[in-house]
C-alpha cells in the first residue's frame, strides 16, 4: 500500500487561503510550525501570509487571533452579539473587579506565579487563579526554575477574544507610576 501523496506547496497568492483552510478547521489554536509543516512552507512564510490574512479580514468578520506562540480564526468582536443569537447564548457573567485584576496581572507579566500575583495584589488569589482557569481565560504555561517549582500561568485565546484584541502585543502600555508626595510634617 502506498502512502498518499503529500500536495505541493501553495503559491504565495494561494497560502493565506490554505492556512484559513487550516485554521477553520483546527479545533485548537496553531503554532506557525504546524501550519508551515501542512502546508509544506517555512514559518516565516506562514508568519507573513497570517499577516496578509490579518489584513484582508479588516473588513470581514473574522479575525486571525495570536497569543505570541498560537493562531486561531475567530469572528469579530463586533458581530458576537449576532453569534450569540444564533447560538441561543446570553451576555456571559461579568467579571468581577478582582478577577480583572488578576487577569492584567497576568496579562502585562505572563508567565507568572501564583505568588507572583498576589505580590501585586497583596491578597490570597487562589479563588480566582482556580475560577480563571476554569473559564479558560487563564492556563498553565509550564513551571518555575525556582524553589518549589510553582505553576506558571499566561492568559489564553479566550481571553484575547473576551476583550476584542488579536494578541498580547495589542495591550494598552500600563501607565507611568507616579510617587506618592511625602506629606509635610506639620
Amino acid at each position: 500500500m502506498t502512502e498518499p501523496q503529500r500536495p505541493k506547496p501553495p503559491s504565495t497568492a494561494e497560502l493565506p487561503w490554505v492556512l484559513e483552510a487550516l485554521l477553520f478547521v483546527a479545533e485548537e489554536p496553531q503554532t506557525a510550525g504546524a501550519l508551515a509543516a501542512a502546508a509544506g512552507v517555512s514559518e516565516g512564510t506562514v508568519r507573513r501570509a497570517l499577516g496578509r490574512l490579518t489584513d484582508d479580514y479588516e473588513a470581514r468578520g473574522l479575525r486571525v487571533m495570536e497569543d505570541g506562540q498560537r493562531f486561531q480564526l475567530v469572528t469579530a468582536p463586533a458581530y458576537a452579539s449576532y453569534v450569540d443569537q444564533l447560538l441561543g447564548h446570553g451576555p456571559g457573567q461579568r467579571l468581577s473587579r478582582a478577577a480583572l485584576e488578576v487577569l492584567t496581572i497576568v496579562a502585562y507579566r505572563q508567565p507568572c506565579s501564583r505568588a507572583d500575583i498576589e505580590a501585586v495584589r497583596g491578597v490570597n488569589s487562589d479563588r480566582l487563579v482556580a475560577m480563571l482557569e476554569s473559564r479558560s481565560l487563564l492556563e498553565e504555561a509550564g513551571t518555575s526554575e525556582g524553589i518549589g517549582r510553582a505553576k506558571l500561568y499566561r492568559t489564553t485565546m479566550r481571553f484575547l477574544e473576551h476583550f476584542g484584541i488579536r494578541s498580547p502585543s495589542e495591550l494598552p502600555p500600563l501607565p507611568e507610576l507616579v510617587p506618592i508626595a511625602m506629606a509635610d510634617p506639620l
